[in-house]
C-alpha cells in the first residue's frame, strides 16, 4: 500500500511540475522565435540555459524518483579560445583584443548546433501532455472524495475508478521515465563525441607525461650513467700515461675504474627497470609488484586475485602507480606497514593500497598524486583517495575495460512479440477512445449537443463524463504514443550496442 502511496504522490509532484513547464515551454519558445525571427540573436544562450536547467533537472528527479540514471546528452563544448601570437583573437575571418566575443560566437554555435537541444525543446513542448497523464491518479481520487461527500451515484463508478487509477500509478511512473530516458539520454552519436573528447585530453596528458618521462630519462643518464662513463674514460687515459713509469699508481686507478664501472652498470639497470622492469614484462603484474614490495623499506602485504592478465601498457601504469604510492608512504606518510590488493571487478582492474601512515594526502598539494592521474587518464583510470588526518590512507585505482576478454553483441535482434502485439493494439485501437470517444465526445458536450448518438459516455452521470473524456483521450494518446515510441527505442537500443567500447575498438 505504501508503494502506490508513494507512487501516486510522485506522479502528483511530477505533474504538478509539469504545469509550470508549459508557463516554461511558452517562454523559451517565444525567445527562440524572437532569437530567429527578429534578430535578437542574444536571448538564444539564456533560453537554451533554462532549457537545460530544466532538463538536468528532471534527469536527477529520474534517477532519483524514478529509478532511471540518465546521463546528459550533450555535445562536449568547444574548447577555450587561444590567443595569436600577437596577442589577437581570431573568429573566422575576424580579429579581436579579447576573447569574449570568440568565446560567446563559439557557445552560440555549440548550442545551436547540438541536436540535444531541440530534443530537450520538444521534450519540454510535450511535458504538459505527459504530466496530465500523471495527474490521472490525483485527480481521479480527489474527484471521488468530492463526490463521495456529497453522497452522489457516481460514486459507485468513481470508486473503482479511483482504486485503479493508484493501482496504475507505478505503471505510469515507469512510462514517464521511459519517456525521459528516450528524448533526454544521450545517443550514440553524443556518447561517441563524448569519448572522443576524453580520448583527445588524455592523450593530450600521455603525451605531456611522455615528454617530462624522457626528460627525466635524459636527465638521469647526463647526471649519472654518462659523467661516470666519461670519468671512466679519463681514468683510463691516466692509467695508459702511468702504466709505465708508475704500475702501482695505475692498479689504483684501475681499481676505481672497475668501481666506477660497477656503480655504473647499477645505475643503469636501475634506470632501466625504471623504464619498464624485466619482471613486469616476464611475470606480469603480481610478480612485479611483489618484487617491489621486496625492494620496499615498509612491511607490505600483496595480495592479488586476477583471473586473467591485463595488457602490457595497463600493467606498466597500475606497476608505476604503485610504486609512486610505495614511495610516498615511506618517505611523506611515515607509514610502517602497507597493505596491496589486486583483483577483478568484472572487467575493472581495481588496484587498493592502504597504509598505517599520517594521512593528509592531496592532490592538489603534490605532483606526484598528479602524474599518477595522468598516468591513468589514457586508460580511463580512477584515483580515489581517502586520507583523513591522522590516518590511514587508502587509495583505490580503478582501470575499466583493463581486462579484457571477447564478447558478441547481436546487434541484428528483433523486437519482440509482445512489444509487436502493443504496437499493433496501439494503431488498432488507438483512434477508438482518442477520437471519438475523446475529442468527439468533448466537442459534443462543449456545444451541448442533445443527440447523443453512440458515445456511452454521454449517458453516465454528469460529474463522471469530463473525467471519462480525459481519460479517454489520455488512453488514446498513451496508446499511440506506445506504438510509435517502442520500435524507435528497439532501433536505438540496437544503434547503442553497436557503439558499446568493444565493438568500437576502444578499450584496447
Amino acid at each position: 500500500m505504501r508503494r502506490y502511496a508513494e507512487a501516486t504522490a510522485r506522479s502528483l509532484c511530477l505533474g504538478l511540475l509539469t504545469l509550470v513547464d508549459m508557463v516554461l515551454a511558452i517562454v523559451t519558445v517565444l525567445m527562440i522565435v524572437l532569437s530567429f525571427g527578429i534578430g535578437v540573436v542574444f536571448l538564444f544562450p539564456p533560453s537554451v540555459r533554462v532549457l537545460r536547467w530544466r532538463t538536468g533537472l528532471a534527469r536527477r528527479l529520474s534517477g532519483r524518483w524514478l529509478g532511471r540514471e540518465i546521463g546528459p546528452s550533450y555535445l562536449p563544448p568547444p574548447p577555450p579560445v587561444r590567443p595569436q601570437p600577437d596577442g589577437w583573437y581570431r573568429h573566422d575571418r575576424q580579429l579581436y583584443k579579447t576573447p569574449r566575443w570568440p568565446e560567446w560566437n563559439n557557445r552560440w554555435k555549440w548550442m545551436f548546433g547540438d541536436p540535444a537541444t531541440w530534443r530537450d525543446l520538444f521534450w519540454l513542448v510535450l511535458s504538459p501532455l505527459t504530466g496530465a497523464v500523471l495527474l490521472l491518479p490525483a485527480v481521479t481520487v480527489g474527484y471521488g472524495v468530492i463526490v463521495v461527500g456529497q453522497w452522489h451515484p457516481a460514486a459507485l463508478l468513481l470508486g473503482p475508478a479511483a482504486v485503479a487509477a493508484v493501482a496504475a500509478a507505478p505503471r505510469l511512473l515507469h512510462f514517464y521515465g521511459w519517456w525521459n530516458e528516450l528524448l533526454l539520454g544521450p545517443t550514440a552519436k553524443s556518447l561517441l563525441a563524448r569519448r572522443i573528447h576524453t580520448l583527445n585530453q588524455a592523450r593530450m596528458e600521455t603525451a605531456g607525461s611522455q615528454a617530462a618521462e624522457l626528460r627525466r630519462i635524459e636527465r638521469d643518464l647526463h647526471d649519472g650513467a654518462q659523467a661516470r662513463l666519461v670519468a671512466i674514460g679519463m681514468t683510463l687515459g691516466a692509467v695508459e700515461a702511468l702504466v709505465d713509469t708508475d704500475p702501482t699508481a695505475a692498479r689504483a686507478l684501475l681499481a676505481k675504474a672497475r668501481e666506477a664501472s660497477s656503480t655504473a652498470l647499477t645505475e643503469l639497470r636501475g634506470l632501466v627497470r625504471g623504464i619498464h622492469p624485466p619482471v613486469l614484462a616476464e611475470r606480469g603484474l603480481g610478480d612485479a609488484v611483489r618484487a617491489l614490495a621486496l625492494d620496499s623499506p615498509l612491511e607490505v602485504k600483496v595480495t592479488v586475485d586476477l583471473k586473467t592478465r591485463p595488457e602490457s601498457p595497463v600493467e606498466s601504469a597500475a606497476y608505476f602507480s604503485i610504486s609512486e604510492l610505495l614511495t610516498n608512504a615511506a618517505r611523506h606518510g611515515g607509514a610502517d606497514r602497507v597493505w596491496i590488493d589486486i583483483s577483478s571487478q568484472g572487467k575493472t582492474l581495481r588496484v587498493t593500497v592502504t597504509d598505517d601512515g599520517s594521512g593528509g594526502a592531496d592532490p592538489a598539494r603534490g605532483s606526484g598524486l598528479r602524474g599518477i592521474e595522468r598516468r591513468l587518464a589514457a586508460f580511463d583510470g580512477v584515483l580515489a583517495i581517502s586520507s583523513p588526518p591522522g590516518g590511514p590512507t587508502t587509495v583505490t585505482i580503478d582501470l575499466p575495460h583493463a581486462l579484457v576478454w571477447e564478447e558478441n553483441f547481436d546487434t541484428t535482434a528483433q523486437m519482440p512479440k509482445w512489444k509487436w502485439a502493443i504496437v499493433v493494439l496501439g494503431y488498432g485501437i488507438g483512434w477508438l477512445p482518442l477520437f471519438p470517444q475523446g475529442i468527439v465526445t468533448a466537442v459534443m458536450k462543449i456545444i451541448d449537443q442533445e443527440e447523443k448518438s453512440w458515445f456511452y459516455i454521454l449517458y453516465l452521470p454528469e460529474p463522471v463524463q469530463w473525467p471519462m473524456i480525459i481519460f479517454n483521450i489520455a488512453l488514446g494518446l498513451v496508446l499511440y504514443s506506445a506504438a510509435v515510441l517502442l520500435p524507435i527505442q528497439h532501433s536505438r537500443n540496437r544503434w547503442m550496442a553497436g557503439m558499446n567500447p568493444v565493438c568500437l575498438k576502444l578499450d584496447r
